[in-house]
């Protein structure tokens, strides 16, 4: 922790979550609003792609985009391969990254910014901050089962989220004496089991992804909390094979978050309530964005007090 006769030198970790992490959107526009500007910035998993665009002062164009975001376009995004260790291969994403910014290194930026990333041939965990961007964010969102690993610097890496879900230890590494940490964690654990009674109404089209894919069985309610899962077989509580593989997610992640923080506490926790949006909702950035800006000024006296 640091010492109020410190400099202030603001820190913003963000983290892991997948789709949730639109709401780092908001996060950002509503310190900006409170005059809060980092000097650090640290991400991982989708953490990373939202502090990279903000370092590359593209918030508001991504954002736009973010809100012109739909289902149809979340599909074509989405370049399948099965035999690629996941089901999205990753290279429209980087082609798309490419094509809107070129290819940035990190030596580039404004400000210092750094990514987390697993190796899972050892399960260390990897601090990316030097080289291109673009293949250091696409390493960090290499969510095992869903995008393909990503080889770098001879490592085959994946998800920081396994390792590092919030990266408080890399702010701080970085020089960061007052972190204010984004966490999306909050109300996650067993999620998958809960009834869809006052969420969202379920799409109309529920089985989007089970199409795409053809031949591999993926449950659509694992993607779309908001869709109650049929049961299959005459046991209808006994949970599907993906309802137990997200939860076991949301557990792993939630229990690294706590006892990572609870070891190297950041000055302030943000936790966006986004536990309502499915791994792959990208297209729901609205709510997203909205309740990263709620979180933050649920705790705007907090941060006042951090000067």
């Amino acid at each position: 922790m640091s010492t109020p006769s410190e400099e202030p030198k603001i820190g913003l970790a963000l983290g892991s979550g997948s789709a949730r992490g639109w709401a780092h959107v908001g996060v950002i526009k509503a310190l900006r609003e409170l005059g809060v500007t980092p000097h650090i910035v640290a991400g991982s998993s989708v953490g990373a792609i939202v502090g990279a665009i903000y370092c590359l002062d593209a918030l508001e164009g991504f954002e736009r985009w973010l809100l012109k975001l739909t289902r149809r376009d979340v599909i074509a995004y989405m370049d399948m391969r099965f035999s690629a260790g996941g089901l999205v291969h990753g290279r429209r994403l980087l082609k798309t990254f490419h094509e809107n910014f070129g290819d940035p290194q990190f030596s580039d930026l404004r400000l210092p910014f750094a990514v987390v990333a697993t190796d899972i041939e050892t399960g260390q965990e990897v601090w990316l901050q030097e080289g291109s961007i673009a293949e250091a964010v696409r390493a960090s969102i290499s969510l095992p089962g869903v995008f393909a690993p990503t080889r770098y610097d001879g490592r085959w890496l994946v998800d920081g989220g396994l390792v590092n879900p919030v990266p408080v230890s890399l702010a701080r590494a970085m020089g960061a004496n007052r972190i204010i940490a984004v966490s999306l964690n909050e109300g996650l654990v067993g999620r998958p089991f809960r009834r869809a009674g006052g969420l969202r109404e379920a799409s109309t089209d529920p089985n989007w992804l089970e199409r795409l894919t053809a031949n591999v069985r993926i449950n659509a309610s694992w993607l779309n909390p908001a869709v109650r899962q049929e049961p299959t077989d005459s046991d209808s509580d006994t949970p599907g094979l993906m309802q137990v593989l997200a939860s076991s997610l949301n557990i792993m992640q939630d229990r690294i978050t706590r006892s990572r923080m609870a070891g190297d506490p950041p000055d302030l926790v943000v936790a966006p309530r986004v536990e309502q949006i499915g791994l792959l909702e990208f297209d729901r950035a609205a709510e997203a964005i909205a309740e990263g800006e709620a979180s933050i000024h649920r705790v705007a006296q907090a941060i006042e007090e951090l000067y």
